[in-house]
């Protein structure tokens, strides 16, 4: 097989793999190691909860979950994570909580982040967080709802 043709499978393949993690894990264009998209822009999940901020993550430390990698910033917190992701990984699949409030599927910046009883929540911007932030408990309820019904639609359908 020519090396154009490898990689152009290679290619295919991120791009198959990004499409079934995409309806619902916001995650980054490209590949990874594990062969699955990455989730939370390389940020370790974990961090959020021990360091009260992102970190940027490892390959080094990586770990799959609904599809999609999480890069940690250290082996602990890989294991950390491993032990309950579900604990650990961002409300409504990293996308922007408020957006999700609404029916939307926006990107989630790592930066924008609050966690709140025990989960982590993203949002597209500061300004969208001010929004988010006006009604915590309402946008969560409505978010929880709509996320039912949204959850497997592909961003673009929304």
């Amino acid at each position: 097989m020519s090396t154009l043709r490898i990689a152009l499978v290679f290619a295919l393949a991120c791009t198959a793999t990004a499409a079934l993690a995409e309806d619902e894990v916001n995650v980054s264009v490209g590949g990874t190691l594990t062969g699955k998209p990455l989730a939370l822009h390389g940020h370790d999940p974990v961090a959020y909860f021990t360091d009260g901020r992102p970190v940027l993550g490892s390959a080094e430390h990586a770990s799959v979950y609904q599809d999609a990698t999480y890069y940690f910033a250290s082996a602990a917190h890989r294991a950390t994570f491993e032990a309950n992701p579900a604990k650990y990984a961002p409300q409504y699949g990293g996308f922007c909580a408020y957006g999700a409030s609404v029916g939307k599927k926006f990107d989630g910046h790592p930066a924008v982040f609050l966690v709140r009883d025990g989960k982590l929540y993203l949002n597209l911007a500061p300004a969208i967080a001010e929004k988010f932030s006006a009604d915590v408990a309402g946008h969560i309820a409505r978010a929880d709802a709509q996320w039912a019904t949204i959850r497997s639609r592909p961003a673009g359908s929304l």
